[in-house]
């Protein structure tokens, strides 16, 4: 199966929803846990030890992870192999971009059937040109795997870029829906999805005509709303995987608080 018929399988199962994992210093103090190793574990592993077979898709941010060195970085092979095991999707964001065999491995690093950062999918930066992701493209139609192209990002800041007008009239952002439902249309697997974010009251882009899964961070904490998504992406609405950390991962430690913010996101 394809990344999109999987998540789509997934989400109608388990409602369209990812959990974003991102142990940073403050959701850890909330759980009562140091901001080291065995508190990164704790918290991680403890989310899909709660959540596993409740959601459809979880995304480790890999900074948090990173930040700890080789032992942060195991921490997150376990993790990886955790959402599996729970039957669960896994987004990994790692925002990265880069150009020619740099960006080959790191596409090998996280979409390769033998790498030990394996994801389902994983976030790309198309800032150095869209076809610089070429081979993490290729790479992931050949697994089975979904990329997801930041497009409109939840940051203020981004619009610096994003919303810059080109030749043609056209934002950047735009720029990026169009050629990766380009390729979404020529592929036939529908495996690259776009990160638009959920915060801005009008996103500044036109999705109408996309064709893949669309990533939208910034629920919850950031100010964004599952009751407000509509209003931003009209009738795409149904193509949406709205994305929140913190607003989950502060209903724990304990299971029912867990359990319980996964419920209201859903509206369950």
């Amino acid at each position: 199966m394809t990344y999109a018929e999987r998540l789509k399988a997934l989400t109608e199962e388990r409602g369209a929803l990812c959990v974003g994992i991102d142990p940073h210093a403050q959701s850890l103090a909330h759980w009562g846990l140091d901001d080291d190793v065995a508190g990164l574990e704790a918290f991680a592993r403890g989310i899909v030890e709660v959540l596993g077979e409740r959601v459809a898709v979880f995304k480790p941010q890999s900074a948090f992870y990173e930040v700890h060195g080789s032992a942060g970085i195991a921490v997150l092979e376990r993790l990886l192999e955790d959402i599996r095991q729970a039957g669960a999707l896994s987004v990994l964001d790692v925002k990265r971009g880069d150009i020619g065999s740099t960006m080959a491995g790191y596409a090998r690093a996280y979409l390769a059937d033998e790498a030990s950062l394996r994801a389902d999918a994983i976030t790309l930066s198309p800032y150095l040109g869209f076809e610089s992701l070429r081979p993490a493209i290729d790479l992931a139609h050949e697994t089975g795997r979904g990329i997801y192209v930041l497009a409109r990002t939840s940051n203020p800041e981004g619009g610096q870029v994003q919303l810059s007008k080109g030749d043609d009239g056209r934002v950047v952002a735009q720029q990026v829906i169009d050629d990766a439902a380009a390729e979404n249309a020529r592929s036939g697997q529908n495996a690259l999805g776009l990160v638009v974010g959920g915060t801005h009251a009008d996103a500044g882009v036109d999705v109408s005509h996309f064709n893949g899964s669309i990533l939208v961070p910034g629920i919850g904490a950031q100010g964004g709303t599952i009751e407000g998504l509509r209003g931003i992406f009209g009738d795409a609405v149904d193509l949406l995987l709205p994305s929140a950390s913190r607003e989950v991962a502060h209903g724990g430690p304990s299971v029912e608080g867990l359990v319980d913010r996964v419920q209201t996101l859903l509206g369950r």
